[in-house]
This record gives C-alpha cells, sequence and structure tokens, in this order.
C-alpha cells in the first residue's frame, strides 16, 4: 500500500515554495515504521528528537500528578537545534 499519497502536504511549501523546519518528518516516520532507520535520519535528522518530545508531552498530559515543565523545555529546545541544523544540513 502506497502511504505517500495520503500525507498531508506542507502549508508553506504549497503557499510560498519553501520547505518549513517540519518537512520530511512524515516520511522520516514512515520511514521508521518500514525499520529504514538511518534512512529516516537522512531524510529528516531531527525525527528521534521529535518523537522523543513528542513522547514526553504526551506523557505530560496523561500523569498530571508531576511538573514536566522543565523537561518538555529542554526536549524541545533540543528538537529545535536539530530542526535547525537539520534544515541546514538539507538545504546548504
Amino acid at each position: 500500500m502506497d502511504l505517500e499519497k495520503y500525507m498531508m502536504p506542507c502549508l508553506s511549501k504549497t503557499l510560498f515554495g519553501i520547505e518549513c523546519l517540519g518537512c520530511g518528518f512524515q516520511r522520516a516516520l514512515l520511514l521508521l515504521f518500514k525499520g529504514e532507520f538511518s534512512m529516516a535520519f537522512q531524510m529528516y535528522p531531527a525525527i528521534y528528537s521529535s518523537i522523543l518530545f513528542l513522547g514526553f508531552l504526551g506523557f505530560s498530559f496523561l500523569e498530571t500528578s508531576r511538573n514536566y515543565k522543565k523537561i518538555l523545555l529542554v526536549l524541545g529546545s533540543v528538537n529545535g537545534l536539530f530542526m535547525i541544523i537539520g534544515y541546514y544540513y538539507k538545504h546548504f
């Protein structure tokens, strides 16, 4: 089954012709599900930090008894840094 035809298009790329910092995440996630870990990293270098951040974000909504603000701030900052470095790596 070809799942790429069901993927959401990037609004920034569609309207302005410029890729955003998140372009490639869906395809990299699909590559992860297929077991192609190095190809997923090459497609979107921030895939692993994004999954870690989103996992902690989801976990913080499930368990509200603890405060996850510091962890989420650090993981969000690291993820943002990986996204910027990955964008620079892909385009320059």
